[in-house]
């Protein structure tokens, strides 16, 4: 089975993350960022965004009333404009035709991955979807990855694990799972995927049929 991580890695979201995090930066009287600034945060989640966005951290007295705020926002947008990766669309078919499962584990709260693979056409189609609330938890740690092979029923050892953050290499690792950096998602300049301990790379996601079929 190939999991993937959602975005950064199957699905493009990070216009809507950012759009979302501009509109929070309006409210509070900012300007608005470019979206190539905003980009490289998008696969941390609101403590990544909020990190660019407003220079807070877990630790900030703020952080947990922005971070609903966000959210809140976000729930509001997540829908605008989310597009499969160039390529993903391709690579999902091939796969469906081979009859290799894949599914889709995230970070992301549920209240977001749901809607947004359903509008994407995604979501009856996976083999498993499993969100970060989904466990207790999430990733680095390995368990919404085990939480994810036993929906699909199969054993871990037999499961790829493709995200564009160290974390979901780590979860992978962590899961005895083979790994695969995504580098066409959402690397930041601070990033070092070679560094991860990735079994491999890719720069597109067709790579990855090449990888599974041995070739």
């Amino acid at each position: 089975m190939i999991l993937f991580d959602l975005d950064g890695t199957l699905v493009d979201t990070a216009h809507d993350l950012a759009y979302a995090l501009n509109l929070q930066r309006e409210r509070h009287g900012m300007a608005v960022l470019p979206l190539d600034v905003i980009r490289p945060y998008a696969s941390h989640g609101s403590k990544g965004l909020l990190s660019i966005g407003f220079d807070l951290t877990p630790e900030d007295a703020r952080f947990d009333v922005m971070r609903e705020e966000y959210l809140a926002l976000y729930d509001q947008v997540l829908t605008r404009k989310p597009v499969l990766f160039p390529g993903v669309a391709e690579l999902l078919a091939a796969l469906d035709e081979e009859n290799m499962p894949w599914g889709v584990v995230t970070n992301k709260p549920r209240r977001f991955t749901q809607p947004l693979l359903q509008n994407i056409g995604l979501l009856e189609r996976a083999a498993c979807v499993v969100s970060g609330d989904d466990a207790s938890r999430p990733k680095p740690h390995p368990d919404t990855l085990f939480l994810a092979c036993e929906q699909a029923g199969i054993n871990p050892h037999r499961c790829w694990y493709v995200g564009d953050a160290e974390r979901d290499i780590q979860a992978g690792r962590a899961a005895g799972m083979k790994t695969v950096v995504a580098l066409y998602g959402y690397l930041g300049t601070d990033d070092r995927p070679d560094e991860w301990g990735a079994d491999v790379s890719v720069n597109a996601p067709l790579e990855l049929l090449r990888l599974i079929n041995g070739k």
